[in-house]
């Protein structure tokens, strides 16, 4: 069983940056795809970025410029670089490890944007 947990929320005012981070119980140089999804209020659940053990990314339309995913090794962390926050990105962020045909979820980090 993997277990994911992530840090690094809270609250800042608009333009801010944050950084999340998401630690995994399992190395995360074999999980093959690492996401960071988002749910506001009210709302469904939506994909902000993944990186694949390929290297490639995605980003949603939504963060793309602001955000920067990457993957630290030597923490066995997935990172989440959040810059120019805007009060549309307050949100429950969540991190997601789509390993051998398992998904695993962490348990989510508030990010709160003032205007």
């Amino acid at each position: 069983q993997t277990q994911l947990v992530e840090s690094g929320g809270g609250l800042v005012q608009a333009g801010g940056s944050l950084r999340l981070s998401c630690a995994s119980s399992a190395a995360i140089s074999t999980i093959d795809v690492m996401s960071w999804y988002r749910q506001a209020p009210g709302k469904e659940r939506e994909l902000v970025a993944s990186i694949a053990t390929s290297s490639s990314i995605y980003y949603a339309d939504f963060v793309k410029g602001r955000f920067a995913i990457s993957r630290d090794t030597a923490k066995n962390a997935l990172i989440l670089q959040m810059n120019m926050l805007e009060p549309e990105d307050t949100a429950v962020y969540y991190c997601r490890a789509l390993l051998r045909a398992n998904v695993y979820w962490g348990q989510g980090t508030q990010v709160t944007v003032s205007s």
